[in-house]
């Protein structure tokens, strides 16, 4: 596969994961704003600008903040950037994806591109939630279920796992940093269910632990569980499995390296025990993760996509 084809598959995955992201930051944000106070509210809104690791001086309304969020095309943040960004790759790749998926990516976009701000903030959980939300999965449905399982559909899934796992381990540690691990009194409760809510996991977290909501355990949720779509050690399996199946259809290359990177990562996951975790600092942990990713992101480049030439020739 050429190389500038596998950058764009990988980056179609992580961008629409990415926008996904911040859409269900977005809408749970909005949504607890109702039962909140506005002091707790405004302590959300900071806590998703240090998510995002973004942060738009001088707009403390809700409002403005929404919208830069959304339709703000100068943000590289922003829900409408994200789509673009992933529809343009893809249309740079359309002979590798199938008509299905142009056709979804490009109704998802079309959609965003033609409400305004006003008709969003009428009803923000139906177009967050159904345009944004749904539209994404679905066209992650459709790739499941229309393209080919090999070397195209191991990059998407690669970059929408690499994604996902950086992001949820991002949250776990701006989270735990700002509330201090305790779920003490109702307005911290609602955080601590807004995080759950905030992975989609609160439902799939309740069927394991009950509604008991501790901090300790939604840490081995999110971190630990091999079976939620949401953890990171999920996502790791799941990078760490493409990353495999990509250098074994790769001929004339090494990818040891970028192969224990993912491996090494797997393992700190596979066997991590939530007690010695926290009891070692989470924070330290999550950093080590974080950085784990980044090692794997910068490695891929340099094995599959942007290698010296010589290297082609070996």
């Amino acid at each position: 596969m050429l190389s500038r084809v596998a950058d764009s598959l990988y980056w179609i995955g992580r961008y629409l994961e990415r926008t996904e992201h911040t859409a269900r930051l977005l809408d749970v944000n909005l949504s607890l704003m109702l039962d909140q106070t506005p002091a707790a509210a405004e302590r959300r809104w900071e806590r998703m600008q240090t998510y995002l690791a973004w942060n738009y001086e001088g707009i403390p309304q809700t409002y403005a903040l929404v919208q830069a969020l959304t339709f703000d095309v100068s943000n590289a943040s922003s829900l409408v950037s994200g789509i673009g960004a992933a529809r343009e790759n893809a249309r740079q790749v359309r002979e590798q994806i199938s008509s299905e998926m142009w056709e979804q990516l490009n109704r998802v976009y079309l959609q965003v591109k033609r409400t305004t701000m006003d008709q969003m903030w009428q009803e923000p959980h139906e177009f967050l939630h159904n345009v944004l939300k749904e539209g994404i999965h679905l066209f992650q449905g459709i790739t499941t279920a229309t393209l080919s399982h090999g070397e195209c559909w191991h990059w998407l899934r690669l970059g929408q796992f690499m994604e996902r796992a950086m992001a949820t381990a991002i949250l776990l540690d701006v989270h735990f940093a700002e509330t201090g691990g305790t779920p003490d009194d109702q307005t911290n409760y609602l955080d601590w269910v807004g995080l759950l809510k905030s992975c989609t996991s609160f439902e799939a977290y309740c069927n394991v632990y009950t509604a008991d909501i501790r901090p300790e355990r939604i840490a081995e949720f999110l971190l630990l569980n091999a079976e939620s779509p949401r953890s990171v050690r999920f996502a790791a399996d799941q990078v760490a499995a493409s990353i495999q199946a990509i250098a074994s259809n790769t001929l004339g290359r090494r990818g040891d390296r970028v192969k224990r990177l993912a491996g090494r990562l797997q393992a700190s996951l596979d066997y991590g025990q939530v007690d010695e975790i926290m009891a070692d600092g989470l924070s330290g942990y999550l950093a080590t993760i974080q950085q784990q990713c980044q090692q794997i992101h910068t490695n891929v480049y340099q094995t599959f996509i942007s290698y010296p030439v010589e290297t082609a020739l070996v």
